[in-house]
């Protein structure tokens, strides 16, 4: 293993390469290895600026090798490549005056990784690995609290990079650097030592089935119309654990306590009463940390959004017209964020929080404070905020939501056709596609069970408002049985005609294959699992 440091002190900019250790006037770095885990600790004499910590370590990649390096948040598409494809580059297929519109680059990685266009080298974050056959090769990150660990893989030049996402962090004290294991073996075994390593124990729930609003009203929603669904779904023969309220009973994104009174004149308290009575568990969307642009919390608190060096509020994406997002360290916008989060728990009596555009609140690393740092005093925030409530969360750095929520999406949401229009496929790789969604619940199926309960999204085989083929449809919802924790739907399952009836019934039957191989297939996967055969 190799290491590479460049920091600043001083006023000048250094650079140091060592194998173990290395000691100038202002930094000490010490490296250990043992039994394939690996510790870079960095202890500074005087105040060092970090520009970029770097491991590297031989790999010998032969041409039929397959590669998966998972995606910076939730929804970002991570799958399989083969060392013959080239990584996908937002600056290539998209104008920079239409991504700055959109705020395109907020939603991922885009403005602190290097995306190549070079054959075979790909990035990611957290864990990654090399698949020759059976056998895995990983390379896994401890600890991503002090800073995310991007892993890389070089295949020509025959290297793996990690690198450790602190670029503008001052040190004063010990600083480890990078913590991660390279593990090799079968994958079963593999992720079973990595999660032993970290010390998460996986969730202590049991997995949930349920129904959400979104994908069928979307925002349209309104107490008759939440009501009537909750009267289907409690006439339906699926037993459902939760029901959830999505987006749309808000006046506007970040003002939370601000209820529709038109659409929803008695509050949230009565359904969610209703809810309970009727033997399950009430669900309420929120997105914590966001406030949309035209939102009170917004205009009304300037002074709460986080802000980018021209002293003006960050976008964080197009969704509802353009949103912020509240500053985690201004402790008015704190309390705000903690009131929000009790109220709906405590006095409206929701049980689980659908928690959602997580990535937004750690958008701006500062001198004192890494984006994984920030992330992880986000989500231990919101724990001690509402310790009672069941967490399910969404896009969010997964590392992050490791241990520390009951359920977590692992894809992008699922579409009503397979993978929208041929233009919206040129944008960030975090938008809605049925296909990377069940790519990513595929290819990131070892975390269920071990991180949290995986939430693939919602499965859909009604007939009526959707463009999904049945076959497709069927895909859908078998694979998501398969491979996640987390069953939800938006259809009026009381409806069901007999082919629905019988792939609900192998939802609700559906146990995590004993073996599960994936293999490409053209532009496709072919998904053996357990015998069965699926393509996607």
């Amino acid at each position: 293993m190799t290491y590479e440091i460049r920091y600043r002190a001083g006023g000048r900019e250094k650079l140091i390469c060592f194998t173990d250790r290395e000691e100038t006037p202002e930094l000490l770095a010490e490296a250990t290895a043992e039994g394939g885990v690996y510790r870079l600790v960095l202890s500074p004499k005087t105040p060092v600026t970090l520009l970029g910590v770097k491991a590297a370590a031989d790999f010998d990649f032969k041409p039929s090798d397959v590669v998966m390096l998972n995606g910076y948040q939730s929804w970002t598409d991570s799958h399989e490549h083969t060392i013959r494809e080239r990584e996908g580059n937002l600056d290539q297929r998209m104008p920079k005056f239409v991504q700055k519109a959109f705020a395109m680059r907020a939603y991922g990685d885009y403005d602190f990784a290097e995306y190549s266009s070079s054959l075979g080298e790909f990035h990611g974050w957290t864990y990654g690995y090399v698949r020759r056959g059976e056998n895995f090769t990983m390379y896994a990150s401890l600890n991503e609290r002090p800073g995310f660990t991007e892993v890389r893989i070089f295949p020509p030049k025959r290297y793996v990079q990690l690198r450790r996402d602190c670029e503008g962090l001052v040190i004063r004290e010990q600083y480890e650097a990078l913590h991660f294991a390279i593990l090799k073996g079968r994958e079963q075994e593999i992720f079973d030592k990595w999660f032993a390593l970290m010390g998460v124990a996986g969730p202590k729930v049991p997995p949930i089935t349920g129904y959400t609003s979104w994908y069928n009203f979307y925002q349209d929603i309104s107490e008759e119309k939440i009501l009537q669904n909750l009267a289907a779904v409690e006439k339906s023969p699926m037993d459902f654990d939760v029901f959830q309220i999505d987006d749309g009973y808000q006046t506007a994104v970040g003002d939370w306590l601000s209820i529709k009174k038109k659409t929803f004149p008695n509050g949230l308290k009565p359904i969610a009463d209703r809810v309970k009575a009727g033997g399950m568990i009430p669900g309420l969307w929120m997105a914590p940390f966001s406030a949309q642009k035209k939102s009170k919390i917004a205009k009304q608190h300037p002074d709460w959004l986080l802000k980018g060096d021209d002293g003006k509020p960050i976008s964080c994406g197009a969704n509802w017209g353009g949103f912020y997002a509240l500053d985690l360290y201004n402790a008015e916008a704190r309390e705000y964020i903690k009131t929000c989060l009790q109220t709906a728990v405590r006095e409206w009596g929701f049980a689980l929080l659908k928690l959602d555009f997580l990535y937004c609140v750690c958008l701006r690393p500062t001198a004192e404070r890494t984006r994984g740092m920030i992330m992880f005093d986000a989500m231990d925030f919101i724990r001690e905020c509402v310790p009672e409530a069941k967490i399910l969360g969404c896009g969010v750095p997964l590392a992050a939501a490791f241990g520390r929520v009951e359920y977590c999406r692992i894809g992008c949401d699922v579409g009503l056709d397979l993978d929208d229009k041929p233009h919206m496929r040129l944008i960030h790789r975090e938008r809605v596609s049925t296909k990377n969604s069940l790519r990513n619940t595929v290819f990131r199926r070892q975390l269920n069970g071990r991180a949290f309960w995986n939430d693939p999204d919602v499965f859909l085989l009604r007939d009526d408002n959707i463009a999904l083929t049945w076959e497709q449809r069927e895909t859908l919802a078998r694979l998501n049985a398969m491979f996640g924790g987390v069953k939800f739907t938006s259809d009026d399952v009381s409806g069901y005609q007999e082919r629905q009836q019988a792939v609900l019934k192998q939802v609700l039957a559906a146990k995590y294959p004993k073996k599960t191989v994936v293999t490409a297939f053209g532009r496709q996967y072919k998904v053996e699992a357990d015998g069965e055969t699926f393509y996607i």
